[in-house]
């Protein structure tokens, strides 16, 4: 009996020894700057008089499911580790341009696409970043995670001109990146971010006079030469456990000559057509186009929605973003451009293909190079 009841106490103690040491770990990794922190406090007030917030969490403008009825998140899950196209990344590395971003080249505006989300539009004398990420990995660290294709990585903030504004269309690692924001406090005038979003920057130090922190519809002016609208998108958000405590939201872009767009994340529905009535049509729309999957339709959308929300928007021109970088869904890499190149040609859409890196001007330079066709075994 002495015997047995020894037995029994090393266990439970083995037990209740391993339960502390996880719950310690996962709490020491919790303590990772980069997850940032919720809002609280008078942002928290504010973010209650929003007309998008209800029972406690940011919505859409219609019902989003974030799965297929009859899909669970096992099954999500584990079709996104497992069941991966052979080409789901690159079999070499991407062929990308070099430029010294200090010059000055024209009077045009001047569109730089790094990869994924991060556009760098140079009009007017103002430098606007969009959801910055340089760093190797979309996660909370380094040393996990999905990592950028090879020869992707062909700028580093310290090359960035001096940036008057910032965008961040929401609060996922792949367009809120803390080591990129840390990077960029000290060169960035002004940072736009959806509501909630200001307490991971003012947790990272960023003075609160640098943030600035809007709902949908919203519009903030900055000079005679350039003034932003919030406008919305339909997706999620969530850094940890919790989601949509924070918003989302995709930009408009007003200078005195151009008009541009950008969609952040979205699924498709019926706010780019209300976008381009208020404010179209777009000199440029920078449209999520990769990243998407059968088994979440409805916060990211398929090549030929993208283009149909470029039709939507009265875009002129539309630049593909959010692919040619990492992959953070199933299919091919180069997929999402093949797709969306057949549907612009059907519906017209006037489509504009540059490399990571490659000038695109207004009015002048529009990249059509079908350069992903290099890209081979």
């Amino acid at each position: 009996m002495k015997i047995m009841l020894s037995i029994l106490r090393k266990t439970v103690f083995g037990i209740i020894t391993t339960g502390l040491v996880l719950w310690a770990t996962v709490w020491i990794f919790l303590q990772q700057p980069s997850f940032g922190q919720e809002p609280s406090g008078l942002r928290m007030e504010r973010i209650k008089k929003s007309p998008n917030f209800h029972d406690g969490i940011f919505k859409n403008l219609v019902e989003t499911p974030m799965k297929p009825e009859g899909v669970s998140y096992w099954k999500m899950g584990t079709t996104l580790i497992f069941d991966k196209d052979e080409n789901n990344t690159p079999p070499m590395v991407l062929p990308c341009v070099k430029n010294n971003l200090q010059a000055s080249i024209t009077n045009k505006p001047v569109i730089t696409w790094f990869g994924h989300s991060t556009v760098l539009i140079q009009v007017n004398g103002k430098n606007i970043l969009t959801d910055p990420m340089f760093s190797q990995r979309p996660s909370p660290v380094q040393f996990t995670g999905p990592s950028a294709f090879k020869g992707t990585q062909i700028c580093s903030v310290k090359e960035l001109p001096l940036i008057d504004v910032v965008l961040i269309s929401h609060n996922h690692y792949d367009h809120l990146d803390y080591h990129t924001i840390m990077q960029l406090k000290d060169k960035t005038k002004l940072f736009y971010v959806a509501l909630g979003v200001g307490a991971y920057l003012e947790q990272w130090g960023i003075p609160l006079s640098k943030i600035r922190e809007m709902d949908w519809w919203e519009e903030s002016v900055i000079d005679s030469s350039l003034k932003i609208v919030f406008t919305p998108s339909r997706h999620f958000s969530g850094r940890g456990p919790a989601f949509n405590k924070t918003q989302w939201c995709s930009y408009v872009m007003i200078t005195p000559q151009y008009r541009f767009y950008f969609s952040g994340d979205s699924g498709y529905e019926k706010h780019f057509k209300m976008i381009g009535e208020k404010y179209g049509p777009f000199d440029m729309a920078f449209i999520e186009t990769g990243q998407y999957n059968n088994l979440w339709p409805n916060i990211h959308m398929m090549p030929e929605n993208s283009v149909q929300a470029a039709a939507d928007l009265g875009a002129k021109v539309m630049m593909p973003i959010h692919w040619s970088k990492f992959a953070l869904s199933t299919h091919a890499w180069d997929e999402p451009i093949k797709r969306s190149q057949k549907k612009a040609i059907e519906l017209h859409v006037k489509m504009t293909t540059p490399m990571l890196g490659e000038y695109v001007i207004i009015d002048s330079i529009y990249p059509v190079l079908k350069w992903w066709d290099s890209v081979k075994k």
